[in-house]
C-alpha cells in the first residue's frame, strides 16, 4: 500500500521518539536531559548495564554506542514489535491518533480475512481451555499433572483440549457465527476430499496456542494422547496467520525478559519451554515442529546476540545442533553468533530440569560451547587422522566451511581458532612439537618453566634475546614475503614463538594467511589486517632490534629464494634451541639433589654442547641447518656421557 506524500513525516512529528522508546526502557536521570530532548537508558537491543543507548528526541533519531543500533520511531517499532514496515506506521498512527489512507480494495480484503482469522483462532482457544475440564479430557489432566503442570501453568499457557470427535470443534465456531470459510483457512478443519462437512484437525490432543510477536493466536500445536497416532505432535498448517518459519513459540514473553537476562534460550518443543520458564528461564523459545529457519535466526538475533541452542542429548538433537552449524555460518557477523548446551545423554531441558531444579540447567547452559567448537568437534569426531591425505582432506573441509563466512574479519578469527585447534591434535607429543610437558630419553616430565638455577645458568641468560632476534626475524621474513609464510606454512604452525607479542603476530599472520588482498597488494594488507587484529603496527616490534631490521634477506626487494633460505634457518635454530632448552631442564631436575657446584658445572657443560652442536651445523652461513633430533641426540650422548663427573679444582 502506498502513503500519501508527508504522511510519513506527519507521524514521526506527532509521535515524540522518547515516548515511543520510553515504554521500553527506564532512562538514565543523571545522564539525561528532557529540556533538550537528550535522554540516555540501557540499549533495549543488547544487553548492558550502563546506560550507551542516545535518543534525540528533537531529531527524532537513536543511536546505540554499544551495538551501534540507530534509527527513528518506525524502525525501533519495527525492531522492538518485531513487525513489518506498514503494521509500524498502523501502530503509531493508532497511537497518534491518524487515520491510515484508504488501502486498495484487495489489500483492505486481505486486511479483513486476517482480523477474521484472528477471532477465530480467539475463540478456539477459550473452547479448547474449557474442554480441559470435562470428563472427556481426564486422562490429559492426568498427563500434564505428571509433567508437572499445575493450575497456574495451564493458565498461565492456556493450555487445552481438543475431544477426540469429529466436528464438535467446527459445529461450536459455526454456531458463534464465524463463516465455514474462515474457519477452514484458519487451519482448524479440514474439507473432506469428496465434500460435506469439514471435520477438525485436532482431535484427541492436548493444544498449545501459539501467538505472535504481537500476543495474537495464529495457530495450535497439539500433543496425541493416543500412543497410535500417526504424529505425537501436530502443528497447525501455514496460513494467512501462521508461517511456522517465522515463527517461535513464546517469542513475546521471551523477548521482553531477554531484555533483563540478556540471553535467549533456545529448546526443542513446547514442554521443553514451559519447564524452562517454570524454573525461572523466562527468555525461552522453541521453533515449530520444523528444524530452526534463516527467518528464526535473525528473529533470534534482534533478541539476544548469542542464542543458547538447548537441545536434546540424543542423536536427533546432535544432528540438529551440527545443521543448524551450516545455516548460520554464512549469516555470522561480528557480535552475533550462537553457543551449544547439549544436555546429558537421552535427556531434554524438561528431564534435566525435573531431576537437578533450576540450577542444574543453568549449569548446562553455563558450559554452552560456541559454535567454532561444534564445527571442529563435527569435522573430527570419532576420526583418525594418520595420513597426509586424510589431514589434507580435513583441510580442505575446513576451508571450504569457512569460506561461507562473509565477513573477512570474522572468517579470520574463526580461521585462527581453527588452527589453533590443528595444531593441537597434529602436534606430536614430543620436545620437538609438544602439546604436553617435555618428555626426556627416560620418559620424564619436565617442568614447563625454568628453574632459578636454570634462569642463571649460561643457557638461560643469552637465549632470551637470541629468541626474539630469531623469532622477529622469522615473521618479518613472513610479512614481506607472504608466499614464503605459504611454503613453510606447516613450519610455522609447529613453531614455538616465546616471546608473547610476537607469538600473537603469528597467530594473526597465520590467520590472515589465505584471506584474498589482491595479487599485488598482499603484503600490505596482510599487515593491515595484523594491524586490525591486534590493534599495533606489526612492523613496529618486528623492526625494533637493528640485527633484524638491517638484514637483506628480510627486506622486501630481497631475492624471494635467499628470504625463504634465510627463513628456513631460523624456523630450524628456534626448533632446535627449544628441544636443547628441554634437555637441559631435565639435567637439571635430575640434578636436583647435587651440590651448587656441579649443577653449575653440569649446566655450563650442557651450554658447551649446544655451542659445539652450532658450529657443527645448526643454521651455519652455509644453510645446512641440522635436524633438531640430531642436536638433542648429541644432548643425551653428553647427559650419559658424564652423568657424575663433576669439575676438579
Amino acid at each position: 500500500m502506498s502513503l500519501p506524500s508527508g504522511f510519513l513525516d506527519e507521524l514521526r512529528s506527532r509521535v515524540p521518539l522518547a515516548q515511543v522508546v520510553g515504554r521500553k526502557v527506564g532512562w538514565d536521570t543523571r545522564k539525561s536531559n528532557p529540556g533538550k530532548g537528550d535522554y540516555w537508558a540501557p540499549c533495549p537491543f543488547h544487553a548492558e548495564k550502563t546506560a550507551s543507548f542516545h535518543v534525540d528526541d528533537k531529531k527524532g533519531f537513536y543511536y546505540c554506542f554499544g551495538c551501534h543500533a540507530k534509527g527513528d520511531a518506525l524502525s525501533f517499532v519495527r525492531e522492538t514489535e518485531n513487525v513489518g514496515f506498514m503494521e509500524a506506521v498502523e501502530i503509531l498512527a493508532r497511537e497518534a491518533g491518524m487515520t491510515m489512507p484508504a488501502p486498495d480494495p484487495q489489500a483492505a480484503a486481505r486486511d479483513k480475512i486476517r482480523a477474521g482469522l484472528v477471532d477465530v483462532m480467539e475463540a478456539a482457544v477459550q473452547f479448547y481451555r474449557l474442554q480441559l475440564n470435562t470428563g472427556a479430557a481426564t486422562e490429559a489432566r492426568a498427563y500434564l499433572e505428571r509433567r508437572g503442570l499445575n493450575a497456574a501453568a495451564l493458565e498461565r499457557w492456556e493450555i487445552g483440549f481438543a475431544p477426540d470427535s469429529r466436528t464438535t470443534l467446527f459445529e461450536h465456531l459455526r454456531g458463534k457465527g464465524m463463516a465455514a470459510e474462515l474457519i477452514v483457512e484458519s487451519g482448524l478443519a479440514v474439507p473432506p476430499d469428496g465434500g460435506g462437512t469439514p471435520f477438525d484437525r485436532f482431535r484427541g490432543r492436548i493444544m498449545f496456542p501459539i501467538r505472535d510477536a504481537r500476543d495474537r493466536a495464529i495457530a495450535f500445536g497439539g500433543r496425541a494422547m493416543d500412543a497410535n497416532a500417526r504424529a505425537k505432535y501436530l502443528n497447525s498448517p501455514e496460513t494467512p496467520l501462521f508461517d511456522k518459519g517465522r515463527t517461535l513459540f513464546n517469542i513475546s514473553p521471551a523477548r521482553a525478559a531477554s531484555g533483563k537476562s540478556g540471553s535467549l534460550v533456545v529448546a526443542e518443543g513446547y514442554m521443553d519451554v514451559i519447564a524452562l520458564v517454570g524454573a525461572g528461564f523466562a527468555h525461552a523459545v522453541a521453533p515449530l515442529g520444523t528444524a530452526i529457519t534463516e527467518d528464526q535466526l535473525r528473529l533470534m538475533w534482534r533478541v539476544a546476540d548469542e542464542p543458547i541452542i538447548a537441545l536434546d542429548g540424543d542423536t536427533a538433537g546432535i544432528r540438529a545442533a551440527m545443521r543448524l552449524i551450516d545455516l548460520a555460518l554464512p549469516m555470522l557477523e561480528a557480535g552475533k553468533s550462537l553457543r551449544f548446551a547439549l544436555m546429558p545423554a537421552g535427556q531434554d531441558p524438561d528431564d534435566v530440569i525435573r531431576a537437578g531444579g533450576s540450577k542444574a540447567m543453568q549449569a548446562a547452559l553455563d558450559a554452552a560451547k560456541p559454535l567454532v567448537d561444534l564445527l571442529w568437534q563435527r569435522e573430527t569426531a570419532d576420526q583418525v587422522f594418520d595420513s597426509p591425505e586424510r589431514r589434507s582432506a580435513l583441510d580442505a573441509r575446513l576451508r571450504a566451511l569457512l569460506a561461507k563466512i562473509t565477513d573477512p574479519n570474522l572468517r579470520g578469527h574463526y580461521e585462527a581458532a581453527i588452527r589453533e585447534r590443528r595444531q593441537a591434535l597434529f602436534r606430536p607429543a614430543t620436545p620437538g612439537g609438544r602439546v604436553g610437558p617435555f618428555r626426556g630419553p627416560r620418559g620424564k616430565a619436565l617442568p614447563q618453566k625454568a628453574s632459578a638455577g636454570a634462569r642463571a645458568s649460561l643457557l638461560a641468560r643469552d637465549m632470551a634475546d637470541e629468541t626474539r632476534v630469531r623469532e622477529s626475524a622469522i615473521l618479518l621474513g613472513c610479512l614481506n614475503h607472504p608466499q614464503i609464510a605459504e611454503r613453510f606454512e606447516a613450519e610455522l604452525e609447529r613453531c614455538q614463538f616465546i616471546c608473547p607479542d610476537l607469538r600473537d603476530i603469528a597467530t594473526a599472520l597465520l590467520a590472515g594467511l589465505h584471506l584474498d588482498f589482491g595479487a599485488d597488494a598482499r603484503s600490505q594488507g596482510l599487515r593491515s589486517y595484523i594491524e586490525a587484529t591486534l590493534n599495533a603496527d606489526p612492523l613496529d616490534k618486528l623492526q625494533a632490534i637493528g640485527q633484524v631490521r638491517d638484514n637483506p634477506y628480510l627486506r622486501p626487494e630481497a631475492d624471494p629464494a635467499l628470504a625463504a633460505q634465510a627463513v628456513l634457518e631460523d624456523l630450524n635454530r628456534q626448533a632446535a634451541t627449544l628441544g636443547m632448552a628441554a634437555e637441559v631442564r631435565e639435567a637439571e631436575e635430575e640434578l636436583s639433589g647435587v651440590a651448587d657446584e656441579g649443577l653449575t658445572w653440569r649446566l655450563a657443560q650442557a651450554a658447551l654442547a649446544r655451542d659445539k652442536a652450532q658450529r657443527a651445523g645448526i643454521g651455519d652461513d652455509s644453510g645446512a641447518a641440522q635436524d633438531d633430533s640430531d642436536v638433542r641426540k648429541q644432548l643425551y650422548d653428553f647427559i650419559d656421557n658424564a652423568r657424575w663427573k663433576k669439575k676438579k679444582h
